[in-house]
Formats: structure tokens, C-alpha cells, sequence
């Protein structure tokens, strides 16, 4: 079981966590992080895009001229493909992009990005992520204190979607804030900020996560 040092806003130690020994004790798997990370994005992919082919574009009834004595390449419509404003050959059509992982593999991929980046001593525990105003200086005046103005991929971990936090943070390029995974459904408001996923845990330099948010994620992942 490994103890986390907690920090309050101003950057100093306030305390410590013991962490749950199934987030520290986490395996790395390279093959079941490579297939959740494919799955989470290619479960974004809306699949509407869609072309006309020969046979829907308006026009091409007729020929365009006749077969023969004209010097040109006969032609049977001006729909063809090569035509300007003609069909689009093996045009695309809405399909189903989705790719799916069981639950065992995706908690698992999780579990194990996020153990790593604890055995990089990437994460650090705040005691509270609140800001009573949406003010971006207050954002940057609590990285800055952990000593991550500099890092160019951060992410944020929020106990539940928080509008005035949310905005504090939207201004900041480098900031991802996400929130910690909950048991119940969430509703509308939980939806405005996605759940961490393991391409956010992956891509992150460091991870500053709440203290409410670290004790949902061993409630809901580390069963």
C-alpha cells in the first residue's frame, strides 16, 4: 500500500493517502492499453459522413455529346466520377465505427496507466480543486504552486463536474480537466466534463487529482 503525499493550494504538504493496493499494485499491460485506447477513439467517431455516388448526383441522363466523329473520348453521362460534379467512386456512407472492450480489459487498462504514472511520481494529490469565482489567474496560481507551469500536458481530476472550476482551467491550452469516474449514472451535469480515460492517463506529463476524486476512483475501480 503506498502513501501519497497531499497538498493544499498553496503547494505544501497537508497530509497523506494510503492508496489502495489494487490502483498501486496495478500490472502495465501494453496490448490491453493499446485496445482501449483504439476503442475510446474510435467510439468518438459519429460515422455521418457521406458522398453521392454516380447514380445519386443530379443530372448525367444523356449522353454528353455523340459516340463517334468528334475527336473526343466517348463518354456515356457526365455523372462519371471524372466529371466535375460528378459522382464520387466508392463513395463513403455512414457506417458504425464502434469498437468494443469488455469491462474487465478497459478497468484493467485504466487501473494500470494510472498505477504507472503514480510509480513515475507523476500524480499529485490536492486536497480540494474549488475556486469560488471563474477566474483563470486562480487556475494558474494553484499550478503554478505544484510547480507545473511549464508542463505542457496536465491533467486536471475533479470529484464531480464543477462549472466555476471547469472555467477557471478552460483558458489553459496545456490543461485537460476531466472528472473521477462515478457508480451512479450521473445525469445531464456529469456529462458537460468526460471520465478520465486511459489515452488522457497516457498522454499526461502530470496528473493533479482531488482528494474526493482519488477516493472515487478506488470506490469504483478498485473494487
Amino acid at each position: 500500500m503506498a502513501e501519497l503525499q497531499i497538498h493544499g493550494k498553496d503547494g505544501k504538504s497537508v497530509g497523506t493517502h494510503s492508496l489502495s493496493a489494487a490502483i498501486s499494485g496495478a500490472k502495465v499491460n501494453a496490448v490491453t492499453a493499446h485496445r482501449a485506447v483504439v476503442s475510446e477513439e474510435a467510439n468518438k467517431r459519429q460515422g455521418t459522413q457521406s458522398a453521392l455516388t454516380r447514380s445519386e448526383v443530379r443530372g448525367g441522363g444523356r449522353k454528353p455529346y455523340k459516340q463517334k466523329k468528334t475527336g473526343n473520348a466517348r463518354q456515356g453521362t457526365v455523372s462519371a466520377p471524372h466529371y466535375t460534379h460528378g459522382g464520387m467512386a466508392m463513395a463513403v456512407k455512414p457506417r458504425d465505427y464502434e469498437k468494443k472492450i469488455n469491462k474487465k480489459e478497459r478497468r484493467a487498462a485504466l487501473l494500470g496507466a494510472f498505477a504507472a504514472q503514480i510509480a513515475a511520481g507523476n500524480v499529485t494529490i490536492v486536497d480540494s480543486i474549488v475556486f469560488a469565482e471563474p477566474k483563470t489567474k486562480d487556475a494558474v496560481a494553484l499550478i503554478s504552486a505544484l510547480g507545473f507551469a511549464n508542463q505542457r500536458r496536465l491533467l486536471i481530476v475533479l470529484p464531480v463536474y464543477d462549472a466555476v472550476t471547469y472555467k477557471c482551467f478552460r483558458n489553459l491550452p496545456n490543461v485537460t480537466v476531466r472528472t473521477a469516474p462515478s457508480s451512479s449514472a450521473g445525469g445531464a451535469e456529469a456529462a458537460k466534463t468526460a471520465v478520465f480515460s486511459t489515452r488522457d492517463l497516457l498522454l499526461a506529463q502530470k496528473i493533479v487529482v482531488a482528494q474526493d476524486a482519488l477516493t472515487k476512483i478506488e470506490e469504483v475501480w478498485a473494487k
